[in-house]
């Protein structure tokens, strides 16, 4: 019979920080990240679940994305509005020193947000959450040499959208080029 043990409540708080960044890759904004982690962590608390291992972060990310996922279906059934504009609030990574640091910051999260699902979530539990290659595909539902695969095609379109969006410094303006 396989090892089940129940989700210590009380073990949530030491996760907060890794599904905060995974969320943030998910959604590409702060404020919706929050929002996510906060939904997760409610639905997680509401009844008491039964792990089959120890992996409390896998199980976790797997409800993040489950929650996120549901949630965009809910809104893509709901009407549009206006959101607020994005230059309201452009310093969002709260620990960076500079404020190039953190704009270049939100970009990236942005752009992280912007990558196919399968691609994204690779990016996601590796590079954002910090966990080993065989954690992500357990909690991915695929092989490891699939996430390898998934997170280097995920670097390389990502360097490609960033360099793309970002001009080179010696590049002249389009005015100065006659």
């Amino acid at each position: 019979m396989a090892y089940e043990r129940q989700l210590d409540p009380a073990t949530l708080g030491d996760h907060i920080d890794r599904l905060y960044r995974a969320a943030w890759g998910l959604c590409g904004s702060r404020e919706e990240a929050e929002d996510l982690v906060q939904e997760t962590f409610s639905r997680v608390l509401r009844k008491p679940r039964m792990l089959r291992s120890e992996d409390d972060i896998g199980y976790l990310l797997r409800v993040l994305r489950n929650t996120f996922f549901s949630q965009r279906r809910a809104a893509a059934r709901r009407p549009r509005t206006t959101p607020f504009p994005d230059d309201l609030d452009l310093l969002e990574d709260r620990t960076a020193v500079q404020p190039e640091a953190r704009i270049e910051s939100a970009e990236l999260y942005a752009a992280i947000s912007k990558l196919p699902d399968d691609f994204r979530d690779a990016l996601v539990a590796i590079d954002l959450i910090g966990m080993s290659y065989r954690e992500a595909a357990r909690a991915l539902s695929v092989r490891e040499a699939t996430i390898t695969t998934r997170l280097h095609r995920a670097r390389q379109r990502l360097a490609t959208n960033i360099s793309r969006e970002t001009p080179r410094p010696d590049a002249k303006p389009p005015s100065e080029m006659r």
